[in-house]
């Protein structure tokens, strides 16, 4: 029994290096803060994935419950007993499950961000503390693969194929989008309606004084948003996007903080991903007339159909693309952790 623990405790220390336990510390920290607020929302009934003020099934609710107690319990062990494949599973699983959960927190961001209010807070909360989780569950799990000492690997773009053409395919997806919006907010009339009803649409929604002062002025805010979006896809997959360029003046030079693009390119795929698909999935049974769509704000089924045409397709290439971008950035900045000693017959 001696000899088994003296095994497993390199390969213990090879899983959880020295900043390891503070993660899956944290981790099982949150897991348990998790599993506490499902359970007091199951209890009194406040539902945590309301979607335009409809009521969801309770079960999922204690899922929320379920999710976090699986994410404390697993790191506990994880921390006890080390790298077992099935501890891993259960990890990759709970991260699975709280990834899901923080579905349309982008959304949400978008919404505040804009000065309106969400349309039921505690599912908001919901989302952030799941998206919290499926950060920490991953970067718990993926400490395996670094050390103490491990340095970060010097700037390197994304390799030149599949991973770049993703990015310029995001970039243009967003185009036909921007263009529509530009287009209403410099005073054009596109699917029938003009740049005063959007005005009007806008002021009806809640929208701040701000949001209105600048689509008066011809920009558009959801504009801007692209814009960023676009900065992010790119920094993931180029150099700068590991190292402040020189434009960014007192910061130039030093390495950029490897959760700053990695967090909201993940949430950004997590949520853009499959709202688009979902939309387009939508839009396309609208198209053939399996499903009628509603006119909303604009005056034709058709008018509605053109416009979420667009959105919903620049939503799911977007989407694709930063999940394939920030996986990419993931992998070329993990820190290099020290040389592997040979094995074999020529081993020494």
């Amino acid at each position: 029994m001696i000899e088994t623990e003296q095994a497993q405790g390199p390969l213990r220390r090879a899983w959880l290096p020295a900043r390891a336990p503070r993660a899956a510390t944290v981790t099982v920290i949150w897991g348990v803060a998790y599993a506490a607020f499902g359970l007091v929302c199951a209890l009194r009934g406040v539902p945590l994935f309301a979607f335009g003020g409809a009521r969801t099934s309770p079960v999922l609710d204690w899922a929320v419950v379920a999710a976090g107690a699986l994410a404390a319990l697993g790191c506990a062990a994880a921390m006890r007993y080390g790298p077992r494949p099935w501890l891993r599973a259960l990890l990759w699983t709970a991260c699975g499950l709280s990834g899901v959960a923080a579905f349309s927190l982008l959304m949400d961001l978008i919404t505040l961000l804009v000065g309106q209010s969400v349309d039921s807070r505690p599912a908001a909360a919901n989302h952030a503390m799941a998206a919290t989780g499926a950060l920490l569950l991953a970067a718990t799990v993926r400490t395996r693969h670094t050390s103490a000492g491990g340095n970060s690997p010097p700037p390197s773009p994304a390799p030149q194929g599949s991973r770049m053409a993703a990015a310029w395919a995001g970039t243009a997806a967003f185009l036909p989008y921007i263009a529509m919006k530009t287009f209403w907010a410099l005073g054009g009339t596109f699917a029938g309606v003009s740049k005063e009803e959007m005005l009007a649409v806008s002021e009806r929604n809640g929208a701040p004084e701000v949001w209105l002062t600048l689509e008066s002025w011809g920009l558009d805010v959801t504009v801007l948003l692209a814009a960023l979006g676009i900065f992010l896809l790119w920094g993931l997959v180029r150099p700068w996007g590991q190292v402040f360029p020189r434009w960014t003046l007192f910061l130039h030079g030093r390495q950029v903080p490897r959760w700053l693009p990695l967090g909201p390119g993940l949430i950004g795929a997590a949520t853009l991903a499959p709202y688009g698909m979902l939309g387009i999935g939508y839009c396309t049974l609208a198209t053939a007339g399996v499903v009628t769509m509603r006119p909303g704000d604009f005056h034709t089924t058709q008018d509605a159909l053109l416009v979420a045409w667009i959105g919903m397709s620049a939503f799911a290439v977007y989407g694709i693309a930063l999940a394939a971008a920030a996986r990419s950035y993931w992998l070329r900045t993990r820190p290099a952790g020290p040389a592997r000693r040979p094995h074999g017959p020529h081993a020494g």
